[in-house]
């Protein structure tokens, strides 16, 4: 190929390149314009192009896997129900259908055609979270999803650029804050809208009328390079299974992965079955966050598109938690569904020595919190003059260590959002933070140690009870360790007054009392009397592990200086070794 040919290597790369800052721009742009502090601030959101057929060809590097996959799910469901030849410029789609979305209501997906001269030559899609959809609220206290909020099937949102008005209305008189999930809408559509405006222009730049011949060099490579990877793996049956605390029993999540020529299957088969309650996990976002698992150990530096996702092929049971059908209660369904990645880790670990991390909190530890007359269990009389308010803070505990790497506190791993800064929580709401700190000793000992979690002490300004909806797992079931390493620390939810609280379903916190959420940490990797002494005296030295836990599993003597008392760190470590 010439470097003039317009499918010369050189070309194509670049062509591709453009395609993913396009994207990129796209979920920049709902940030920039988003209004909930989960797109503004978090970056719970995905975005992405896809070609006519429904596959997409490329993502934003911004985004969470659960939203990402499982859009890439969602776009044929649009297609199927608005064939490309019926849509006009203009036209945008939406649903947060849990099971035709991203898994649960709170998430609206939204889809628009992009048009040249004419002629549609992709489709662009994106997904937010909204602060509320009415109903109960992010809770798994629901039996039904018809408890969970309003149910948007796929719909337009405009036709040919005149905004549906009755959709809006009904949106508005069904969620408490109208503002910022209408604004939220419209951010979904003005995103899509800039992508459209900017293929267009990079079409016209490369001098191509269609994407037909990209999309395909895309889709192929991407396989194949991902069938390379997977053809570096020892092929074979591997099964793994991890128990996570559930609500109203524990969950047993059980894969078995069968590594082939073809690609990697996972099943899930063995199961626990579906939950009364809002822990359960439509199939689509199940698929999300196990394929997800897969390709961070396998073809990490692959793209995440169709083609890189068709050889890794997920399915459970239906009936199962993982692919709960409807009108099943699915709300937080992220508090199981985040913990695939863990368990498709312990299959990958026995045909990949070496390359995996320890578990880790892996659910998000998210402050759900409300208040106002009429949403507190509470003297009524109590809440007369209390401001209402809905807030949704994404904050995490510890990941697991990693080969090579101690773990990273305080992060989200697998859904990869930030953590909200507290001075916005307080900005929106009368809630205080009185405290976040790193949770000392939490991380779990190991040659590498895990992340650690975090304490995080709140309570509200007024005079009045609140609500606090824990939406949390890792309580009765730690975060294991690896390879000797040890488990990370459990979490532990309570009031200031002292009372443990539960770690799922809402919950009234008294007036003048504060909520204490003790987020957990990562497992360690590797056994922890090897770990070197002086990372160790740093640890202690920097305040995340005490002199206690020095001793005690590491086997290193820290003085009441701070000094590391080297004989006796060497008797302690030889005792260990015996």
């Amino acid at each position: 190929m010439t470097p003039n040919d317009p499918l010369s290597p050189i070309r194509v790369q670049l062509m591709w390149d453009r395609l993913i800052a396009v994207v990129e721009e796209q979920a920049q742009t709902l940030i920039r314009t988003g209004f909930s502090t989960s797109t503004r601030e978090a970056g719970d959101l995905s975005a992405g192009i896809f070609d006519a057929s429904g596959n997409m060809m490329a993502q934003a590097v911004t985004g969470t896997p659960g939203h990402v996959n499982a859009m890439a799910r969602a776009v044929g469901h649009f297609i199927d129900k608005f064939p490309v030849d019926t849509m006009s410029e203009g036209d945008v789609f939406l649903t947060n259908d849990p099971w035709k979305g991203t898994g649960h209501l709170h998430d609206f997906t939204f889809v628009t055609p992009a048009f040249r001269n004419g002629e549609l030559v992709a489709l662009f899609a994106s997904t937010c979270h909204v602060v509320d959809i009415g109903g109960r609220g992010m809770t798994p206290d629901s039996r039904q999803i018809y408890e969970e909020g309003l149910f948007i099937p796929l719909m337009r949102f405009a036709r040919a650029g005149k905004v549906e008005d009755a959709l809006i209305d009904i949106v508005g008189a069904n969620v408490r804050e109208a503002v910022q999930v209408i604004g939220d809408l419209y951010s979904l559509a003005t995103c899509n809208e800039i992508a459209c405006r900017r293929l267009v222009e990079m079409m016209d730049d490369f001098g191509i009328l269609s994407l037909d011949n990209l999309g395909r060099h895309i889709l192929e490579k991407s396989k194949t390079a991902t069938l390379d990877a997977i053809g570096k793996l020892k092929p074979g049956i591997y099964k793994h299974s991890m128990r996570v605390d559930g609500f109203e029993e524990p969950v047993d999540l059980v894969a078995t992965m069968t590594i082939g020529d073809t690609g990697i299957d996972v099943d899930f088969a063995g199961t626990s079955g579906i939950s009364s309650f809002g822990i359960n996990v439509p199939v689509c976002y199940t698929e999300a966050y196990a394929s997800f698992g897969v390709k961070c150990i396998v073809a990490p530096t692959v793209p995440n598109n169709a083609g890189s996702l068709s050889v890794i092929r997920i399915t459970a049971p239906e009936g199962s938690i993982l692919n709960a059908l409807h009108p099943a209660p699915v709300a937080v369904r992220h508090v199981t569904g985040q913990m695939l990645p863990d368990v498709v880790f312990g299959c990958l670990n026995q045909a990949k020595e070496g390359s995996v991390p320890a578990e880790g909190t892996s659910c998000l530890w998210n402050l759900y919190a409300f208040g106002g007359p009429g949403r507190v269990d509470a003297d009524p009389r109590e809440l007369v003059d209390a401001d209402p308010f809905t807030v949704l803070s994404f904050h995490s505990g510890g990941t697991g260590a990693r080969p090579g790497m101690d773990g990273l506190s305080a992060t989200a791993f697998p859904s990869g959002v930030r953590n909200v800064p507290v001075e916005i929580t307080e900005a929106i709401s009368p809630l205080v933070i009185w405290r976040k700190e790193y949770r000392q000793d939490s991380g779990g000992p190991g040659a590498y140690r895990g992340g650690l979690g975090q304490v995080m002490e709140l309570g509200l300004l007024e005079d009045a009870p609140f609500a606090f909806s824990a939406l949390y797992d890792r309580i009765d079931h730690p975060a294991a360790g690896r390879d000797g390493g040890e488990a990370g620390a459990a979490g532990r939810v309570g009031l200031g007054s002292g009372p443990d609280l539960n770690g799922k379903g809402t919950q009234t916190v008294p007036r003048g009392d504060s909520v204490i959420i003790e987020m957990p940490g990562g497992g360690g990797l590797g056994d922890p009397k090897t770990r070197d002494v002086q990372r160790v005296a740093d640890d202690v030295r920097a305040g995340l592990v005490s002199r206690k836990m020095a001793r005690d599993s590491y086997g290193v003597v820290i003085d009441d200086s701070g000094v590391m008392d080297s004989e006796a760190t060497a008797l302690a470590r030889r005792g260990a070794a015996e």
